[in-house]
C-alpha cells in the first residue's frame, strides 16, 4: 500500500515538473543542463521507488509522512530548477532569491526529513557500500560545525557581486552556483538532523539566521545596485536595478531569517519537552 502511495506521489511531482517547464530554452547549453537536470530528478525519484520497495519486501516499509515528505521536496526541486521560476531569475535579482530559498529552505529539509538514504542504499547496495568505506570523511562533513561552514561559505562566496552576475550569464557556473546551494544545505540540514544534542542544532539555526540576515540586510541598503547583469533587464519588471535588488535582499532577510528562527524555535520546544519528560521519570 504504502510502496503504491510512493508511485502515485513521484508520479504526480514528475507530471508536475514535465508542465512546468515553460520558459524557452535560448540555445544549446541551456538545453544540455535541462535534460541533464530532468534526467537526475527521474533517477533519484526511480531510485527511490524501487529502494521503499525493496524495504517493504525485507518487512521495513517506509513511514507514508516520510513518502510525502520526499515527495513534496522533489517536487520543489523540479519547481525550482525546471519551471519559469528559473528563467525569471535571469531576469530580476529578486526572482532569483526566491529560487535560492526553493532550494536551500524548502527542498533541501523537505528531503533531509524524508530520510531517503535507507531507500538510496537499498536501491544501491554495491554503490552504499563503497560509499560507507569512507566513514571518517563523511562524518567530518556532516559535523554541526563543518556543514555550517560550508553552507556559510557557498551563501557568502556566490553573492560576491563579479561570481552571481557570472552565474546569470554562464549557463554552467549558473549550475555550479545552485549545486552548491542544494548539496550544502542538504548537508546542512542532514548534519542538523543527526545533531547528538539538540541545542547545537539551535545555536546553528539561530546564528545562520544572523548572518543570512546581516547579508541580506547588505544588499538591501546598498547605495548603488551590485549586480550589474540585471541592469537592463529589470525594466521590464517596472522595477529599477536598485529597487531589485533591495527586494531581492529584503526576501534573503526577512523570510528566510524567519525559517531558521522558526526552526530553532521548534527544536527548542522539543528540547523542553524531552527535559520536561526526564525530569517526571
Amino acid at each position: 500500500m504504502r510502496i503504491a502511495l510512493s508511485r502515485r506521489w513521484l508520479v504526480l511531482a514528475v507530471f508536475a515538473a514535465s508542465s512546468a517547464r515553460a520558459h524557452q530554452i535560448d540555445d544549446s547549453s541551456d538545453h544540455l543542463l535541462a535534460v541533464l537536470t530532468t534526467a537526475a530528478l527521474l533517477v533519484s525519484a526511480a531510485l527511490y521507488v524501487i529502494g521503499a520497495r525493496e524495504l517493504s519486501r525485507r518487512s521495513h516499509p517506509v513511514q507514508h509522512i516520510r513518502i510525502v515528505a520526499f515527495s513534496a521536496g522533489w517536487s520543489a526541486l523540479a519547481v525550482a530548477l525546471l519551471s519559469p521560476l528559473d528563467g525569471w531569475g535571469e531576469q530580476v535579482f529578486w526572482m532569483h532569491m526566491v529560487q535560492h530559498e526553493v532550494l536551500m529552505l524548502l527542498a533541501a529539509p523537505l528531503v533531509v526529513a524524508s530520510r531517503p538514504l535507507a531507500a538510496f542504499a537499498a536501491a544501491l547496495p554495491g554503490l552504499w557500500r563503497r560509499i560507507s568505506g569512507w566513514p571518517g570523511a563523511w562524518r567530518f562533513v556532516t559535523s554541526p560545525l563543518a556543514a555550517w561552514v560550508l553552507h556559510a561559505l557557498a551563501i557568502w562566496i556566490w553573492h560576491v557581486p563579479r561570481l552571481f552576475d557570472a552565474s546569470v550569464t554562464n549557463t554552467w557556473i549558473h549550475a555550479a552556483q545552485h549545486a552548491s546551494f542544494l548539496f550544502s544545505a542538504l548537508i546542512f540540514w542532514y548534519a542538523l538532523s543527526i545533531a547528538q544534542q539538540r541545542a547545537i542544532a539551535i545555536v546553528y539555526l539561530l546564528t545562520t539566521a544572523i548572518h543570512t540576515g546581516v547579508l541580506g540586510a547588505l544588499i538591501t541598503f546598498a547605495p548603488v545596485p551590485l549586480y550589474r547583469a540585471y541592469a537592463e533587464t529589470t525594466v521590464s519588471w517596472g522595477l529599477t536595478p536598485l529597487e531589485d535588488q533591495q527586494l531581492g535582499g529584503l526576501i534573503m532577510w526577512v523570510p528566510a531569517g524567519l525559517v531558521f528562527v522558526l526552526g530553532g524555535l521548534f527544536l527548542f520546544s522539543r528540547w523542553l519537552d524531552a527535559s520536561a519528560r526526564r525530569g517526571q521519570a
